[in-house]
């Protein structure tokens, strides 16, 4: 935090420390991140955001996935103030709820229903606790390594989870058809179903597309057992097919949970599902105080209709090649091992011998002194708010974070 001594982020940083725990909770803590990293933002316009200190960055995190079209998208913001004028938090869902329900099951072609929530946890955890309903099952797959959320039964953290919080779930390696098949024949006849991420995205590890035969291999296994393939979109959703990220193999789940960006940074999860499951999805006991609120979902309708109308995964994946080309031969240029792997759309940066991150954190410390800020080992994101004259100065920031890399 030495870059930060005597600054407005200091000063808030040792407030917090009096009144929250540590200071900051979870993956938003900044001492995760390399020395000289702010803590605390001021606001957030287009690509670009402020600290409270007052300095901008060009912005490849977009909040952690959530601001697929930028900070304060107009058309987002102005859907959203028209639906707060009227109301946000009554006694029931706004009309705009339908609405939003409708887009969905038009846009996706596995989807004959909706429902919403307010995180990515309550999207998943929905997604289970409806499989195990419609199936009468326990048994949960889900990949080694993968993140599903935070809370006990898939939390990356074993501090206060039980085992009995973890007893039904039984672990795959994610693309390795061989391990898919044991796990399925370990659970027997009691399968409720089996979850898997969009795309590997474990946190500091190459990300890995799904193979097709993979994923041909869990669509067949739930079919064989009567048993939803979830697919976990959290992450991944609308940034890569606005069908749903495993239509181009073919391959469509019966349930699937989003959320970050499908309201451009406002507070909203759905879970949407095949028809056969129709049923249980309408026994199916879980609620939130929040989760009809109104204001997100009219942003989330205005999101939808610009993704559609712009077409921003074609965008994002120009723009993302633009940059891993870009920082490809920069890195050769300084002759430094560079890794990226997964989607153009969200990139990740990692460097070969590296297992401590020091050349990371060296890079990403380079970078942020330029303006930019990138993360050394957990995917980033594009936005549609990204022009290519971003991805340029990124590309410059990024010769200093090579150059820092060069003389450790």
């Amino acid at each position: 935090m030495s870059a930060l001594l005597n600054s407005q982020d200091a000063a808030l940083r040792q407030r917090a420390a009096r009144v929250v725990p540590s200071g900051m909770w979870g993956h938003l803590h900044a001492a995760k991140l390399p020395d000289g990293y702010p803590q605390f933002f001021s606001r957030g316009e287009g690509a670009y955001l402020w600290d409270a200190d007052g300095r901008r960055y060009l912005d490849f995190m977009c909040s952690w996935g959530p601001n697929l079209l930028g900070h304060g998208h107009a058309e987002v913001e102005e859907a959203a103030e028209r639906q707060r004028r009227m109301g946000d938090c009554l006694n029931g869902p706004a009309p705009v709820m339908v609405d939003l329900a409708e887009t969905l099951v038009d846009m996706l072609p596995h989807a004959a229903w909706a429902l919403f929530q307010k995180n990515g946890t309550d999207a998943t955890t929905s997604c289970v606790t409806l499989a195990r309903l419609a199936t009468g099952r326990r048994k949960l797959l889900v990949a080694r390594g993968a993140y599903h959320g935070a809370v006990p039964w898939c939390s990356p953290s074993l501090l206060g989870v039980t085992a009995e919080d973890r007893a039904h779930l039984l672990h795959y390696t994610f693309n390795d058809t061989d391990s898919l098949a044991a796990a399925v024949a370990e659970a027997g006849d009691d399968l409720a179903g089996i979850l898997v991420s969009a795309f590997r995205h474990d946190l500091g590890q190459d990300q890995e597309m799904p193979d097709p035969d993979f994923a041909a291999a869990a669509r067949a296994a739930c079919d064989a057992a009567g048993a939803p393939l979830i697919i976990d979109e959290v992450r991944a959703g609308l940034r890569l097919d606005l069908r749903g990220s495993w239509e181009p193999l073919g391959i469509r789940p019966d349930l699937c949970a989003w959320s970050k960006s499908i309201a451009n940074g406002h507070a909203l999860s759905a879970v949407t599902g095949a028809e056969w499951l129709r049923d249980a999805a309408s026994r199916l006991f879980v609620t939130g105080s929040f989760w009809c609120a109104a204001v997100p979902m009219a942003a989330a309708l205005a999101t939808l209709r610009v993704a559609q109308r712009d077409d921003v995964p074609a965008l994002l994946h120009r723009l993302g090649t633009r940059l891993r080309d870009g920082l490809a031969q920069a890195a050769a240029r300084h002759g430094i091992g560079l890794r990226q792997s997964g989607p153009p759309q969200m990139p990740l940066i990692l460097f070969d011998d590296d297992a401590g991150w020091k050349k990371g954190d060296a890079f990403c410390r380079a970078a942020l002194a330029e303006g930019v800020y990138f993360h050394p080992r957990h995917n980033m994101f594009l936005s549609a708010a990204h022009t290519e004259a971003d991805i340029d100065r990124a590309l410059l920031a990024a010769e200093r974070g090579f150059a820092a890399i060069a003389a450790l």
